[in-house]
């Protein structure tokens, strides 16, 4: 056992790590242990997690039924790896799954357990519809997130990791995502997202765009890491119909917003609309690592080892993953979110009334952004103000000294991202609000 202090076990990992570590540099202290939507330093010293592992921890840390069926599970003497074999507990969690998928989904789709983290769907899905259309462009979104992998990074709009790296996948293109407090039209509203859709179909009919007919559309029906932009129902829609006459197949990430996050099972549901594939992972596990790719039967075009992995389905994950999932439907924990997202809408609302720097608050369920802005600046023609990142960065670091742990992200880093666990309590929402409000009284 070591005898280090937690400052000195801190430092010694900090000064071997890479420069490429994020939250640990925003936290910047040792994390001890987590209860909940709870965590505590090596001090002692406790906060509200509002960051979850990025979302991964939909049941908060350490639930008791997780740990149980985990426990139980390595001491029953069933394999504890097993690569793509069949196994129970790869049976129960697929079973359990598909009861969760929506319409036809259930009877058409195939899955591939992937790599451990989420970017290895993307990177299954781009290979897969690529065999399968023999086609070479892939379409994505401004702002989105699919992952740090080379193909995944070729879709993400985030310019800060792909401006250092030599070469990316070619043949990948990025069109306006609707934003609408920055609407790329510059127009926003109905007629932003009319213009938006006209704008996709044009592109995608014009035999003079530049742009060969995709393999497939990208898309996260909540950008997460883009700043929490929920593509609005009506857009997905238009997407869904455009892709499906065009037969370009649609993909939705559902790494982050999916699993209930947002209100419902998957964040593309309120748009009632089915794609040909998602992209599943961080809440699937239970806190485990897992990642899949689930997609229509009709392009199953892949033959034996076309994308292998050693840790594919991992047998934990899937134990965790299935106990999650239980948890969450006997304490009906999609229908709670929704309406803990209703009481986190007011509460940030009232917030933003009497706090000029922030430009917007948008989310759904418990998926949340709140953008900062310079309330000084020059508004556009929308009236929209500018980003304010170094704002939102010192107010993220006042959160951190009040108790509240959260992420920024989006433009500029200028939004302050709120995903706690589905199991955080209205209590420690209001908890959450206060926190927030001396942070913002802080770095006024």
């Amino acid at each position: 056992m070591t005898t280090l202090t937690p400052d000195e076990m801190y430092t010694f990992v900090e000064a071997r790590e890479s420069g490429a570590r994020t939250y640990a540099n925003a936290f910047g202290k040792l994390l001890a242990e987590g209860h909940g939507a709870r965590i505590r330093d090596g001090h002692g010293r406790g906060y509200l997690d509002c960051l979850a592992a990025a979302g991964t921890l939909a049941l908060g840390h350490n639930h008791p039924d997780v740990l149980a069926a985990v426990g139980e599970y390595l001491t029953s003497g069933q394999v504890q790896q097993a690569l793509d074999l069949t196994t129970p507990a790869k049976y129960e969690y697929l079973r359990a799954l598909y009861a969760k998928l929506p319409g036809t989904m259930a009877d058409t789709f195939k899955t591939q357990f992937c790599g451990p983290a989420g970017t290895d769907a993307t990177e299954a899905a781009i290979k897969l519809f690529k065999i399968a259309t023999g086609r070479r462009t892939v379409i994505s979104f401004h702002g989105a997130y699919h992952g740090m992998t080379a193909g995944a990074l070729a879709l993400t709009g985030n310019l800060g990791a792909k401006e250092s790296v030599p070469s990316l996948m070619p043949d990948v293109h990025h069109l306006p995502y609707p934003y609408d407090y920055r609407c790329p039209f510059g127009i926003g509203g109905e007629a932003g997202i009319r213009a938006g859709l006209t704008y996709i179909e044009r592109l995608l009919t014009d035999p003079e765009s530049g742009i060969t007919k995709p393999a497939a559309v990208f898309v996260e029906a909540v950008q997460g890491e883009g700043g929490v932009i929920p593509a609005p129902a009506a857009w997905l829609r238009g997407l869904r119909e455009i892709t499906a006459r065009l037969d370009i197949p649609l993909v939705l990430d559902e790494i982050q917003a999916g699993f209930g996050r947002t209100g419902t099972m998957w964040a593309f549901e309120e748009s009632g609309i089915e794609p040909d594939a998602v992209l599943v992972s961080k809440a699937a596990g239970g806190g485990f690592p897992l990642s899949l790719l689930l997609y229509h039967g009709k392009y199953d075009a892949w033959t034996p080892g076309a994308h292998a992995g050693t840790f594919r389905g991992n047998q934990i994950a899937l134990v965790a993953g299935l106990a999650a999932m239980r948890v969450t439907e006997s304490e009906g924990l999609i229908e709670k979110a929704a309406a803990k997202g209703e009481l986190i809408a007011t509460l940030l609302g009232r917030l933003a009334a009497g706090h000029p720097e922030i430009g917007q608050v948008r989310g759904r369920g418990l998926m949340w952004g709140i953008e900062i802005v310079d309330p000084a600046g020059p508004a556009d023609r929308l009236g929209s103000l500018p980003a304010d990142g170094a704002r939102a960065k010192r107010i993220k670091r006042a959160c951190l000294d009040h108790g509240l742990l959260l992420e920024s992200g989006g433009r500029h880093g200028a939004v302050l991202r709120l995903l706690p666990p589905l199991v955080i309590t209205d209590e420690e929402i209001h908890e959450m609000a206060a926190a927030l409000e001396k942070a913002l009284i802080d770095c006024a």
